[in-house]
């Protein structure tokens, strides 16, 4: 299906649906069922020596759906995500969200009576629309005795939905690891810090507006514009993620990592006393729907150290196009007023192809100008006032 398709789609009321099934690096599932898998597929295969540990870094690089990775029968020793090391816990399984990046230590401690199954089944889905999902790799060591068999370890309960959520809570930032980090060893306490700006984004099923389909980050009524923050440099940026749809929703804030201090359902009501998880750039947050509670909540605060204009988005493709998403502005005061200015010749194309100075429209440009080729400086976006 062609680009402008899908968009149509999308913005008649059309989701992407579900995919064909999940890949390891690109290739099928090994054929763990003859009748749920075709012959011929190729699937990917992890060689390993029978005492050694190998470290694993697992990304969820998909468009919409959350995964829940696992390798039959092996612990995966959890030490980095995003970049930080993690204090280092023992898995049998763990959700990772669309955007998502986990290191795992797994040592090949088995019999080698058999291959493994590395298993990546999608989680918080329509069970009936996903029948050909699961990722499936082997997992073969040299002296392994024969080719994986039998049924696929169990995924977690999609209905217990506080299993995803305490897994995000048990990451712990390791302080003692010999790496850069934005608080290195403390050099702030959490609770004393004084709190420059607060953010509300809600999350909320799509609606029309001007009659197309689109998604906000927005408490009040909507309209098309761009979206646009303003954060004060060197202070503390308090956001405050809230689910109120029926899907799981993961979220990027370019430029930064960030401390997430509370996550739970908490009506509005902060966490006090929340641990500080490691600093990370990407989170998830569970849905309405499968909480069958008030909506579901992440705080996270934003040391806002590094001046710029800085994205921060949904990861759910489907919202990401029809709108969610907003752009951070910090500014440093001081060095403002000395940037480099652009160009007189500087070519603008898009929604700003009005600012086109009439020296540089004379410069021979095509297809360049189109919005999807062009410097994507800002979209059309949903206004967020605050």
């Amino acid at each position: 299906m062609e680009k402008q398709e899908l968009r149509n789609d999308l913005e008649s009321g059309n989701d992407l649906g579900a995919p064909d099934g999940v890949l390891f690096n690109g290739l099928g599932p090994y054929q763990f069922d003859r009748a749920f898998v075709q012959d011929g597929i190729a699937y990917q295969i992890i060689n390993v020596e029978p005492g050694k540990t190998y470290r694993l870094r697992v990304h969820n690089v998909g468009i919409s759906t959350s995964l829940n990775f696992r390798i039959q029968n092996h612990n995966l020793v959890l030490v980095e995500t995003e970049g930080s090391y993690t204090v280092q816990q023992n898995y049998s399984n763990m959700d990772i969200h669309v955007g998502q990046s986990y290191s795992f230590l797994v040592t090949m401690d088995q019999n080698a009576s058999s291959d493994y199954y590395i298993v990546a089944s999608p989680r918080f889905v329509n069970a009936s629309a996903w029948t050909k999902a699961p990722g499936v790799a082997i997992l073969h060591y040299s002296n392994s005795q024969g080719p994986a068999s039998g049924p696929l370890p169990d995924p977690p309960n999609d209905y217990d939905t506080y299993f995803s959520m305490n897994q995000a809570r048990s990451i712990r930032w390791n302080v003692s690891a010999g790496a850069a980090r934005p608080n290195p060893q403390g050099s702030f306490r959490y609770g004393d810090i004084t709190v420059t700006d607060v953010y509300v984004i809600i999350n909320r099923p799509a609606e029309l507006i001007d009659g197309k389909r689109r998604t906000t980050f927005m408490n009040r009524p909507a309209k098309v514009d761009t979206s646009l923050i303003n954060g004060t440099f060197k202070g503390f940026m308090e956001i405050i993620f809230q689910n109120n749809d029926t899907s799981v929703q993961s979220y990027h804030l370019d430029g930064y990592a960030f401390f997430v201090v509370g996550m739970d359902m908490e009506c509005g009501q902060r966490i006090a006393e929340a641990p500080i998880t490691n600093g990370m750039g990407w989170l998830a947050a569970l849905p309405r729907a499968l909480e069958k509670e008030d909506n579901f909540s992440f705080f996270i605060l934003v040391s806002l150290d590094n001046a710029g204009m800085w994205n921060l988005r949904t990861q759910n493709l489907d919202s990401w196009y029809l709108g969610q998403e907003v752009y951070v502005s910090v500014v440093n005061p001081e060095n403002d007023n000395n940037e480099v200015q652009l160009p007189e010749n500087a070519i603008y194309c898009g929604v700003l192809s009005n600012l086109q100075r009439d020296q540089a429209r004379r410069v021979n440009f095509s297809a360049a100008a189109s919005l999807d080729k062009c410097l994507r400086l800002f979209l059309l976006q949903l206004l967020q006032l605050y």
